[in-house]
């Protein structure tokens, strides 16, 4: 009878505790988000990142000045540590805007375009030859010595049944990338790619672009289309036995020598487990389009954010929480690798790393790469997260430039906004501060806040 009324005690103090504990997460959690939405600062933040500083290309003027911007607001947290990490990041200049136009017996048809990043330049009177249309590089492998003297147009849609539009750009990114280099190999004097975009209109989108291990002679001028310059050509094309049909670009981009740059970090320092550090993110560089508002700015402003709620809520971390912004995510990942590297040099323990660069959009949860232990702890947490209809705790997830720190049992994480919109933006000159909405940017920094409350409060399951 006693061990039986034991049992009845225990199961009535853990089941009490239990109770206290999810109140008091749910209160805190309450907390992060009220501040974040009343008293946020991460939308005044984008606001002069994208306004008075704008685009970021690695290597430029205004990368420097956002470094500088970044460094000061994290001075201004009075956090326990703020730095500069240096990074060595490529240089490469678009230089004046880029012309294209469709030439057929009927007359000239002009379209937008925009060279891809890394590549090089068309001769100074541009470049004028036949299309030959393809869906895939395997195709111009298959077409092989047929494509010589001629520009190779890569025109494979993003899959629009993808419900997932990360999936749908996974799809379709090979081309953009490797197009040049595939057909550069059999002779093509350029090659053009359809835009990374589910939406038909008239921005071109750039993106990064690598030779690989060609020869400087099989290295040829590349840049993206539109997607109604892409449809345009395609009709086009069939008739081309008709039209006589040709293509003219001209570009003048460059790629420059190697330069320095660096991640801004920012600190603060952990009570009872200092060793333990929990990592928040976005990279700094953007593209040279637009103002790099979603494409991350977002990210960057949303990671400062968590820190400075943390600090304004007198919220005293168990765990070191390091806010990191990284350099060139863009071209190479250089700013995602040298932190990893140094981690892995001084024998830091990363436990957690949380990334945002999927734009400044309706959070709707998280992407967790981890071992089954602790992805069962998130799932434990997903009525906290309820009120703020935060519901997707998907498996695999985080993020390219928190990539490197992976273990076999840290924790990494990817917000998910609401992704349906992105690639209207991505890489475009669409990509400015009017298209991000303030609520939204909100709530994305209050979720990545939360996760990482909790986070500091339980740790991680598993060995360390």
């Amino acid at each position: 009878m006693k061990t039986i009324l034991k049992i009845t005690v225990f199961l009535f103090c853990s089941t009490l505790i239990a109770q206290n504990t999810t109140k008091k997460d749910s209160t805190q959690l309450r907390s992060i988000y009220t501040e974040a939405l009343t008293k946020g600062r991460s939308y005044t933040w984008l606001n002069y990142l994208s306004k008075n500083i704008g685009a970021r290309l690695s290597g430029s003027e205004a990368n420097k000045k956002a470094v500088t911007w970044a460094k000061t607001e994290l001075d201004k947290l009075n956090l326990t540590k703020v730095w500069l990490q240096p990074v060595t990041v490529p240089h490469w200049e678009r230089g004046e805007k880029e012309v294209a136009h469709i030439e057929t017996k009927h007359g000239e048809f002009k379209v937008d375009i925009c060279a891809l990043g890394g590549s090089i330049a068309t001769p100074k009177n541009g470049l004028l030859a036949e299309v030959i249309e393809v869906k895939s590089l395997k195709e111009v492998e298959e077409l092989g010595a047929k494509v010589k003297g001629k520009i190779v147009f890569f025109n494979r849609a993003m899959p629009a049944d993808k419900i997932e539009t990360m999936r749908a750009y996974g799809a379709s990114v090979d081309q953009r990338y490797s197009g040049a280099r595939v057909a550069g190999k059999y002779g093509a004097v350029g090659a053009i790619v359809r835009s990374m975009n589910l939406k038909i209109d008239n921005y071109p989108h750039t993106g990064s672009m690598s030779y690989g291990k060609n020869a400087e002679n099989e290295k040829i001028p590349t840049a993206a289309i539109s997607t109604n310059g892409a449809e345009l050509l395609s009709t086009l094309l069939e008739q081309k036995d008709k039209m006589e049909l040709k293509f003219y670009f001209k570009q003048s981009c460059e790629n420059l020598p190697e330069v320095e740059s660096f991640n801004v970090i920012g600190e603060i320092k952990g009570l009872k487990y200092p060793n333990e550090i929990i990592v928040v993110g976005g990279h700094l560089d953007s593209w040279d389009l637009g103002e790099g508002s979603h494409d991350d700015g977002a990210g960057v402003v949303q990671s400062m954010e968590v820190l400075r709620i943390f600090k304004t809520l007198k919220i005293k971390p168990q765990r070191t929480i390091r806010v990191v912004l990284f350099a060139n995510e863009e071209f190479g990942l250089s700013g995602g690798k040298a932190y990893a590297a140094e981690a892995e040099k001084k024998k830091e323990n990363h436990i957690v790393a949380l990334e945002s660069d999927s734009g400044g959009f309706t959070p709707r949860g998280f992407g967790i790469t981890s071992n089954d232990q602790n992805y069962q702890q998130v799932l434990q947490w997903k009525s906290l997260f309820e009120p703020y209809n935060i519901h997707i705790f998907a498996k695999g997830g985080g993020g390219a430039d928190i990539g490197p720190l992976k273990k076999d049992n840290n924790v990494l994480l990817g917000l998910r906004p609401d992704s349906q919109r992105y690639f209207d933006y991505h890489h475009t000159d669409a990509d400015v501060f009017e298209a991000v909405n303030k609520r939204e940017l909100e709530l994305g920094a209050a979720t990545m806040a939360s996760m990482l409350y909790l986070f500091d409060t339980y740790g991680i399951k598993g060995e360390k």
